[in-house]
């Protein structure tokens, strides 16, 4: 059975343009990566933990900080490697300077007998939404184009600063 994750994407309204909130992993493999290397904050659902519970959760463990509102539901998708991703959306703000991320440990290098901690998010940032698509895991996108449809259905204002408006 596959395994299901939950996250939230952020995003919020600033100088006229949607922004989403991206983070970007810590450890060694992800250490070079740039483009196509971040993602919404998410995590696994535990056994008997709801998907919202669990993507408040994860944001907090990820971000440091337990975002204010009520998210959303935006999209179930399916990730490249098979795990299943229920996806929130919640409009809000974030001050990328103050992450402040749980770690793992991790053997490295590889057979060097050597335990490293590294953060799980390294990184938070704010980006508009055409930049998103190009810095977003690819099997994430989905998640954007959500973003995207739920605005231009559900608000015109914000519909206006979306590409393809």
């Amino acid at each position: 059975m596959p395994q299901e994750s939950a996250g939230i994407l952020m995003f919020r309204r600033h100088s006229g343009t949607i922004e989403v909130l991206l983070v970007h992993f810590g450890g060694p493999y992800w250490l070079n990566k740039d483009a196509g290397a971040w993602a919404i904050p998410k995590g696994l659902i535990e056994p008997g933990e709801a998907p919202e519970a669990a993507a408040l959760r994860e944001f907090q463990e990820e971000l440091g900080t337990r975002p204010r509102g009520k998210p959303r539901p935006l999209a179930r998708i399916r990730q490249k490697g098979g795990k299943w991703v229920e996806a929130f959306v919640l409009e809000g703000d974030f001050d990328v300077a103050t992450v402040r991320s749980n770690h793992f440990t991790l053997e490295w290098p590889p057979g060097s007998g050597r335990m490293c901690s590294y953060p799980e998010v390294d990184e938070a940032r704010w980006f508009t939404l055409i930049e998103a698509f190009e810095m977003i895991l690819p099997s994430q996108r989905p998640l954007l184009d959500a973003l995207v449809d739920m605005e231009k259905g559900g608000s015109p204002e914000g519909a206006a600063a979306l590409p393809g408006s």
